[in-house]
């Protein structure tokens, strides 16, 4: 894990993505089009998929046939795949081996832990947090997972309400019957975790509050809020995502837009993040990228692999990330890296990769017609904004290089455009 020692630098800089997102201009017309010549089919691969999950491959529990249709082709008749796969999914309330079986169950075939990136998989690279005592927000496997990532000395929302019952006063069958002793034995917290969006929404935003302005002592009160606060690292910034619901669901993005706007109401700063990691952080690319590039040497394969496809259903976290990481990309080969603050990054371990493609399927949150499509509105008016507030809005962006009707068409565009055998 070595290789990835420098990329925190470039998570915890939120305005290096916005200089590249200022920065892009005309990435569809850098992409390539559909009026490309076929060549011979190769033997080794030089390109691999990110695929989305939710909304690509599943909605819900439930597979999307064309998701089977795409696999069969993916895989060879030993039932290897033909090219590396990373599967790079913004949800996080489950654990890396557990995603691995899920996937093997529902597409057919053997997905190993390392194909799988979940939002908080680059959280591995925070390591100056790792021995801190930190605050885990979100469900599931909480302690398991920041175990996993390497933080050795969590507490969930659920134990700080213990120690402290008088803090979780909103509902009113929880509020302690008698005052408790105040407690002078808890040790401070010294940062906060958000893994992926909680249940109880309003027990978690009052205690990461509580945290936040009282430095780590819940228990005491400070008469000024320190700022800045204790660090906050996030994964996750889906506004939306979707299920077998009809209509999209609310994500960990509308969490955190929560609770920035309560801290920014009762405070007048802004709530800052050391790192916001899943789609569309370019460090999370980063992260595939180099996934993808272990799996081709695995595989013998020696041919670099120079272009990445990058297949989602959200025009804001696919899109928005795939062509934010295309651009970063592009920046990178012009030897300009050093103008964003990651020159040593590419020193360390140069990209092999020289795009990344975006395409965009009809399966999931993204549809022609739905309310708030990345499309103009008829009164020319911008369509609305679902991406974080670190990230700027950028109509370019959020432009997919392809659109198709689902991951099958997805396989088959690229299959024609490398000059493989359908």
């Amino acid at each position: 894990m070595a290789v990835f020692g420098s990329f925190s630098a470039v998570a915890a800089v939120p305005w290096l993505w916005r200089r590249i997102a200022h920065g892009a201009v005309g990435l569809r017309r850098l992409c390539p089009g559909k009026g490309y010549a076929v060549g011979l089919a190769q033997s080794l691969p030089t390109f691999g998929f990110l695929l989305d999950i939710d909304g690509v491959l599943v909605r819900g529990h439930r597979v999307i046939p064309a998701a089977l249709d795409a696999f069969r082709r993916l895989l060879n008749a030993q039932g290897q795949l033909r090219v590396p796969v990373v599967f790079v999914t913004n949800a996080g309330n489950i654990l890396q081996d557990s995603k691995a079986q899920e996937l093997s169950a529902l597409l057919g075939f053997k997905v190993e832990p390392d194909q799988v990136i979940l939002s908080h998989s680059p959280m591995k690279l925070f390591s100056q947090y790792h021995g801190k005592r930190m605050l885990v927000s979100g469900q599931g496997p909480l302690v398991e997972n920041a175990r996993e990532l390497g933080f050795k000395n969590v507490v969930t929302v659920d134990e700080l309400r213990t120690a402290f019952p008088v803090l979780d006063m909103v509902d009113l069958q929880r509020r302690p019957k008698t005052t408790p002793l105040p407690r002078n034995d808890f040790p401070a917290i010294e940062g906060v975790l958000l893994l992926g969006e909680p249940v109880r929404w309003e027990t978690s935003l009052q205690l990461i509050m509580d945290v936040l302005l009282s430095d780590g002592n819940p228990g005491t009160g400070l008469a000024m809020a320190p700022y800045p606060h204790l660090p906050v690292l996030a994964s996750n910034m889906d506004l939306l995502w979707m299920a077998e619901a009809k209509m999209p669901r609310f994500g960990h993005g509308t969490f955190l837009l929560c609770l920035e706007t309560i801290y920014r109401k009762v405070t007048g700063r802004e709530l800052r993040y050391e790192g916001l990691m899943g789609k569309p952080s370019i460090l999370t690319y980063q992260y595939a990228e180099d996934l993808i590039r272990q799996q081709a040497e695995r595989r013998g394969w020696v041919a670099p692999i120079q272009k990445l496809y990058a297949v989602g259903d959200n025009p804001m976290s696919d899109v928005y990330g795939a062509n934010l990481f295309h651009r970063y990309l592009q920046m990178a080969q012009h030897d300009r890296a050093k103008e964003l603050g990651a020159g040593d990054l590419w020193k360390q371990r140069p990209s092999a990769a020289q795009s990344c493609t975006s395409i965009l399927v009809c399966t999931g949150v993204y549809s022609p017609k739905a309310l708030g499509s990345t499309e103009p509105a008829q009164d020319g008016e911008e369509p609305p904004f679902h991406g974080h507030r670190d990230f700027s809005f950028s109509p370019e962006l959020m432009e997919a290089s392809h659109i198709v009707n689902d991951v099958d068409e997805a396989v088959r565009l690229v299959f024609h455009q490398e000059g493989w055998a359908l």
